[in-house]
């Protein structure tokens, strides 16, 4: 049992609380500071005897929210208050009533908006969803929620640590699913990207290790770099009067990952791992004309590249975010990104909602996207009557996605998704044909940046189908569901009348029992979905009169399904024969059980990768990989379905696996590239493909190794054979 110094902790407890006030003091007004000690009281007498996984007093946790809440977003007193207090409720035997006796009814409103999400990711997918769409409705009554939520949740990723290994997986994917995406869509840039970095921490350990050694690795070199690069343009600025700030920070990790996962490339040919930031001090008035200036001064010293000018300062994202960005190459040859902006746009930058929020108490004619995408949250929340999980992905499908900017035939501008379609800019209604100029589009033409676009309709247009693949926007996919859903009502009416004149004229009982074997015959989920097809004239009414010897076509329909399945496990069954009779390669579960499982064909995880189980319906338990890319949606939407799993010490079991070569070509390469294989190394393989194009060929070889070490093994090796440059794994 670890002895706990209550003296130490005391100070520790006092330290915490002081270093809080502190930084809330600025906005502080009277009588806050003695609102902050009394929540600060209340919380510390209601977490007394609590402490967390890590041992600490559980004290820290709301402190520390509450900190992120004032240092990092920029929230203020009623905020500050609330973060102490936002675990009271759910923990102890305090009240709302109580919260809004001692504290006023705005904290109240918040706590009680905290304690109604604290279990977005608790049951299962049905009922995530439905909390999910419960966070969201605190989001449109009072955006402080999601905002004390994200701090909630970065404190907890921040000391994930100490969880068991399971736990820190499914908490990992949860921030990855929703909170790094709002973070992100609130112009919490900073959060954002502490999330995500955090996420690859835990979810693939070894690449976050590796890249931040690199980073460390080359700062030296980077320093000196970026302090050559901003000399003539500091200069300048300084000849010119300006007041600024110039920083020059590395790309975050896991952009750092990302670039090299999509890219197929190592840390060192990542051309732009840091971004220079130049700040400047100037009045609201003249911002723009002050970019755009030291813009040119960039640009007089280090040649552009044209295709990479973003400007977001005439035209801010819907988030609030506003900036010039330009890439420009240095004097030694490398592309470094700059990023121009003020004060206030980078205060919003950095705090997002709350700071824009505040340069709008200040300003009430400015409004931005940010305002309009809550209150289209609003609107989505109080018109959506579908099903729950098909709304929270058509959201978060929304939250990350680049910007189109089109103007009306009045010259009014919209922002929509990058690759939206005219049905987008028509909102999902009864839309004919959209018009771009300079000529005619068809509804499926993706609008490009700045088109200028006129929507022409027709009361005969009905939606279908196909146009939910053909949008990108929450409303406009809200508003074609509606209409589908009316028209799937009208249809199974018209099939249910269908059915019943063909069975009357059958001469059989229109009933359920014979409903019922219908709906088997015809291999459909429900009845209404028979009755839809009839009315849709999917299935024609005639085919009713072949509804004989049920039973019979109901052996067949089955064997053809068995058949089917057989055929798509065949892979898992070639892995199983080679893996011989023993079964106690895994363990799985609480209690490290000897359990059958399959493995799982989107990421092939082979013994010595990081794994987990997932219990599925009808195929048992698969094993996955954390970095599968299924992994993320696994993990935080069906965590009650997510179960341990880690390898034994047990070997000569063969598991399929991935190797990529690329080198330049010469005679006899690939056999030598297949001796090491299969002489040296004595592994079988599966298949191998090679491609060769101007002297450098690219192949792919599957093969069977006991584990990651052995693939390890097998990758240095291949590294050796002459003309070999690259040798990656792949699933």
């Amino acid at each position: 049992m670890i002895e706990v110094d209550q003296e130490e902790e005391r100070k520790e407890i006092l330290k915490r609380y002081r270093r809080l006030l502190k930084q809330a003091k600025p906005i502080l007004k009277p009588g806050d500071a003695k609102l902050i000690k009394k929540a600060f009281n209340v919380s510390l007498e209601a977490h007394r005897d609590m402490r967390r996984k890590s041992g600490e007093p559980y004290i820290y946790h709301p402190l520390e929210v509450a900190l992120v809440c004032v240092e990092e977003i920029g929230l203020g007193t009623t905020s500050i208050v609330s973060a102490l207090l936002h675990d009271v409720v759910e923990d102890t035997d305090w009240e709302l009533e109580d919260i809004e006796r001692e504290f006023g009814h705005k904290v109240m409103t918040i706590i009680d908006g905290l304690t109604k999400i604290s279990g977005v990711f608790e049951y299962g997918s049905s009922q995530q969803a439905e909390n999910f769409r419960k966070m969201l409705l605190t989001l449109s009554d009072d955006v402080r929620v999601i905002l004390i939520k994200l701090a909630d949740r970065l404190n907890n990723m921040r000391t994930l640590g100490s969880m068991p290994r399971h736990k820190q997986l499914k908490i990992a994917s949860e921030t990855m699913y929703l909170y790094a995406p709002l973070a992100h869509r609130l112009g919490l840039y900073s959060i954002k990207s502490e999330l995500e970095d955090l996420y690859l921490k835990y979810t693939d350990t070894d690449s976050y290790r590796e890249i931040i050694h690199k980073i460390n690795e080359s700062k030296a070199y980077r320093n000196r770099f970026i302090k050559t690069f901003i000399q003539p343009i500091e200069d300048e600025l300084n000849k010119l009067g300006f007041k600024f700030t110039i920083k020059g920070r590395p790309k975050s990790v896991f952009s750092i990952f990302n670039k090299m996962k999509k890219q197929g490339i190592p840390f060192e040919e990542v051309y732009d791992l840091f971004a220079i930031r130049i700040i400047l001090d100037s009045e609201e008035a003249n911002e723009k004309a002050d970019c755009w200036q030291v813009y040119s001064i960039v640009t007089d010293f280090y040649r552009p590249n044209p295709d990479r000018l973003r400007d977001w300062i005439s035209t801010p994202r819907s988030n609030g975010y506003e900036s010039l960005h330009t890439t420009v190459m240095s004097n030694t040859g490398q592309w470094v990104e700059v990023q121009i902006r003020t004060d206030r746009m980078d205060e919003i930058a950095e705090r997002g909602y709350a700071a824009h929020w505040k340069y709008k108490e200040k300003d009430h004619s400015r409004g931005t996207g940010l305002d309009d995408w809550i209150t289209q949250v609003r609107g989505l929340l109080e018109s959506n009557d579908g099903s729950a999980i098909e709304f929270m992905d058509d959201f978060r499908g929304n939250l990350f996605h680049d910007e189109v900017f089109v103007f009306t035939p009045k010259g009014d501008l919209k922002v929509l998704p990058f690759g939206s379609t005219a049905l987008d800019f028509a909102g999902g209604g009864k839309m004919h044909r959209g018009k771009s100029q300079p000529k005619a589009c068809p509804y499926l033409a993706s609008s490009q940046k700045w088109d200028q676009v006129e929507i022409l309709t027709s009361n005969k247009q009905k939606p279908t189908e196909d146009w939910l693949s053909n949008v990108m926007t929450s409303r406009a996919k809200a508003k074609i569901k509606d209409a589908l859903r009316e028209e799937k009502k009208s249809a199974i009416l018209d099939g249910r009348e269908i059915v019943q004149r063909k069975m009357k004229a059958m001469k059989m009982d229109f009933n359920s029992e014979n409903v019922e074997k219908l709906r088997a015959f015809f291999e459909l989920k429900t009845a209404n979905e028979f009755y839809y097809r009839i009315g849709k004239g999917i299935i024609d009414a005639t085919a009713i009169k072949s509804f004989k010897d049920f039973k019979d076509n109901l052996k067949l329909s089955s064997k053809s399904i068995q058949e089917k399945v057989r055929d798509e496990s065949s892979f898992v069954k070639e892995i199983k024969n080679l893996k011989g009779p023993d079964h106690d390669q895994l363990l799985i579960g609480d209690d490290m059980d000897v359990v059958d499982y399959n493995l799982a064909k989107c990421c092939n995880p082979i013994p010595g990768d990081d794994v987990f189980g997932f219990v599925t319906i009808n195929e048992g338990i698969k094993i996955h990989r954390t970095s599968c890319p299924n992994a993320v949606e696994l993990l935080s939407n069906h965590g009650n379905r997510v179960i341990k799993a880690r390898w034994t010490s047990q070997k000569e079991i063969a598991f399929l696996a991935g190797l990529r070569i690329v080198g330049t070509d010469r005679v006899g390469l690939i056999n030598d590239v297949t001796k090491v294989i299969s002489n040296e190394l004595k592994v079988n393989m599966r298949s191998i493909t090679v491609d060769s194009d101007a002297g450098i060929f690219e192949g792919t070889i599957k093969l069977f190794v006991n584990n990651t070490q052995h693939l390890d093994h097998l990758i240095q090796n291949l590294s050796k054979v002459e003309g070999i440059l690259k040798v990656s794994r792949f699933d």
